[in-house]
């Protein structure tokens, strides 16, 4: 799994580290051009940022959280970090949630910036509204798996690990990610101006950061 890695001191590893993934057809490098390692230097934060590339054969036969595991959240701590987030973007918070409900003990927290969160079919479900018909639990495999990921938003003991979410309000996932929120403490939400897009998510991670670790 290719990664690019932006530590907070070259060979001396930070105590916290972020474990960032992209949404859909975006790469790693789509997190230095918007400027995500930048935020983290220009504020001087003790944190080692590895911006994640999943490759595509990994997301189609859903080996990307045990490859996640075994090449970037078990190796970190056995280099010493002590604060362990993942982060995800679109289809990367889908992916950190799958994470986090699948090892809830390895993580420290999730930062899900405009995560997608299921078709509407699901969503519409979650909120209470009537199932369309034929779309009994489990008839379809992807949507079994975005109805347990809507479970552990809602039911995860203790609140572990911890989830913040950020979203743009024109965004056109946010009817879903209003949704989310009623699960969340009011502060580990954050609602931004903006769509679906990377000034919208840098605008939210700057505001992620100052919440969390200033």
């Amino acid at each position: 799994m290719r990664s690019i890695v932006r530590p907070a001191t070259p060979d001396v590893p930070a105590p916290i580290r972020i474990v960032c993934l992209p949404g859909a057809y975006d790469t790693a490098e789509r997190f230095v051009a918007a400027g995500f390692d930048a935020v983290v230097r220009a504020r001087r934060l003790p944190i080692d940022l590895v911006f994640v590339d999943p490759e595509l054969k990994h997301l189609a036969d859903r080996s990307v959280r045990e490859e996640l595991r075994r090449e970037h959240i078990l190796p970190a701590r056995t280099e010493g970090c002590r604060s362990l987030w993942l982060a995800g973007i679109s289809l990367g918070g889908f992916i950190a949630l799958d994470y986090a409900a699948a090892h809830p003990g390895d993580l420290d927290g999730v930062c899900l910036l405009a995560p997608y969160l299921g078709n509407r079919m699901v969503t519409r479900e979650m909120a209470g509204g009537p199932a369309p018909a034929g779309s009994a639990m489990g008839a379809l495999a992807e949507s079994e798996e975005e109805r347990r990921i809507w479970r552990f938003i809602r039911d995860r003991p203790g609140g572990t690990p911890p989830l913040h979410l950020g979203y743009g309000r024109q965004d056109r996932f946010a009817p879903a990610h209003g949704l989310m929120a009623r699960s969340l403490p009011p502060d580990a939400v954050d609602v931004a101006p903006g769509g679906h897009d990377w000034e919208t998510w840098t605008r939210l991670w700057e505001n992620f950061l100052a919440s969390r670790f200033t």
